[in-house]
């Protein structure tokens, strides 16, 4: 199971099962709660209508006095109340009154007058001074519907002492099991809503969680194989603390492998030209032709030239391959850039004998570094005019093609032999230039393809008709973002 479900999971579990118990405590406290706030006014209204009553018990005229007239009177009102969406329409009140022994001798509904009630828990624990208070089957025999009664002691009104009798307030507990009903809907209703709320903060929360873990996956992978990717967005939490780490200890140990690859990259192609100059120099200590001195020493200079370029080129090339994402966004004239680069390559295309000049450029531009795609041409350039022979042209051009823009430097050179075409972006491979058989540092298409890669670009070498190779750099017209080596 997938770290998100087991988030998730255990997220809704814990929630749920706690609301779950919350509600089913809240559902089954709903019934008591509410009957005990029914025989809560039972106490009271029973204690207002045997102060009533006690008058005409007293007088022996409980069932003709003004007592049985008021109580009658009211129980004929529509009571018209609208009671929480419940519609009430008459009293459920129903009064009954024993004697001093518990024999019945009012009753508002009319059945149990001269009932011997004085065994009844109501009227049995007041009659000895106690609250009395029962809870018995509407229907005898029945257990579905009850009753609940409140008793209220009768005292003579001479003295308010002595009791005379005992007043039962009884209610029908069906009255309020719509209320009750109603509550523990409303209260199930309610946690439905809790536990969906909970399942999407929970899903919100997991999905918060696993993001940022699976970016840090996703990163761990692509350094584990070796993509130059931009570090894990920065976070205020655990996760973008972690994120940190994992860039920095990455930082670390790629640095280290780089210096030992550069150091033995380096060292390897310095032992050619600095074996000539020392040859050369060892020479220069015999005796010899003035013309023979001359050669060794414009040797010596040559070999020191190529050593100085091979260093300039190579931290140019590890700077670029540094970084796994461009540093400078900014929009880039091409017009601007071409005409930058020509002027740039006219020094040495003039002492070579070849013209540099671009194609007429419409208005276009890309996103991305400028002094990097500078760097890039001009190493285009400078390989077309290496190989270009006296006399010709190079031609740069800028065009619209599958949604980017290419830049193409096409000279009119021998081409790329075969056996080289699939070696050219190698680190230090090179082919020997016409006429002086030298070789460059084999460093400057290779900076081009990281170029090209930062931009979320690619290079490419093809032949061109009639003659010649065309370099081409495509670049994409929206903004460059992280992508892997291509």
């Amino acid at each position: 199971m997938r770290l998100v479900m087991k988030l998730f999971l255990g997220f809704f579990l814990i929630v749920g099962i706690a609301a779950f118990f919350v509600m089913r405590v809240f559902v089954n406290e709903v019934k008591p709660g509410v009957r005990q706030a029914m025989e809560s006014t039972l106490v009271d209204a029973a204690n207002v209508l045997a102060e009533m009553a006690a008058a005409d018990v007293k007088a022996g005229t409980i069932n003709s006095g003004s007592f049985t007239r008021n109580l009658a009177k009211a129980r004929q009102r529509d009571l018209k109340a609208m009671v929480w969406r419940f519609p009430k329409r008459a009293l459920d009140y129903r009064v009954t009154i024993t004697d001093a022994k518990g024999i019945v001798i009012y009753d508002s509904l009319g059945r149990d007058v001269g009932r011997d009630n004085s065994r009844w828990n109501d009227v049995y624990r007041t009659l000895r001074g106690e609250y009395g208070a029962r809870s018995s089957p509407e229907t005898p025999g029945e257990e579905g519907n009850t009753v609940m009664h409140v008793a209220a002691p009768v005292y003579d009104p001479g003295d308010g002492r002595t009791l005379i009798g005992v007043l039962t307030l009884a209610q029908p507990n069906r009255s309020i099991d719509p209320f009750i009903a109603a509550s523990q809907r409303a209260i199930i209703e309610r946690g439905a809503w809790l536990i969906g709320l909970s399942a999407l903060v929970g899903v919100l929360v997991t999905m918060w969680l696993t993001t940022g873990l699976g970016q840090l996956s996703r990163y761990a992978r692509a350094v584990t194989a070796g993509e130059p990717v931009p570090p894990p967005r920065r976070r205020r939490d655990e996760i973008g603390d972690l994120g940190q780490a994992l860039e920095t200890m990455r930082r670390k140990l790629e640095g280290k492998a780089y210096v030992e690859q550069y150091v033995q990259s380096l060292t390897h192609e310095m032992k050619s030209p600095l074996a000539a100059i020392r040859g050369a120099a060892e020479l220069l200590q015999e005796p010899m032709a003035d013309a023979d001195r001359a050669h060794f020493a414009r040797s010596i200079l040559e070999q020191q030239e190529r050593l100085t370029e091979t260093i300039d080129k190579l931290l140019a090339l590890a700077e670029v391959e540094q970084h796994g994402w461009l540093q400078t966004r900014a929009p880039i004239a091409l017009p601007d850039l071409l005409q930058q680069t020509v002027a740039a390559a006219q020094v040495r295309a003039q002492a070579a004998g070849v013209e540099v000049r671009t194609d007429a450029v419409a208005d276009l531009s890309v996103q991305g570094d400028a002094y990097l795609l500078r760097q890039a041409l001009n190493n285009l350039v400078d390989n077309a005019v290496a190989f270009s022979p006296s006399g010709t042209e190079v031609v740069l051009r800028a065009q619209v093609d599958d949604g980017g823009v290419r830049l193409q430097v096409a000279d009119r050179g021998a081409g790329i032999p075969d056996y080289a075409r699939d070696r050219v972006f190698e680190r230090f491979y090179s082919l020997a230039r016409p006429g002086s058989g030298r070789r460059s540092s084999g460093l400057g298409l290779p900076f081009v393809q990281e170029v090209a890669r930062l931009h979320d670009g690619r290079v490419q070498l093809q032949a061109r008709d009639g003659g010649g190779t065309v370099a081409s750099l495509w670049l994409p017209l929206g903004m460059p973002g992280p992508r892997t080596r291509r």
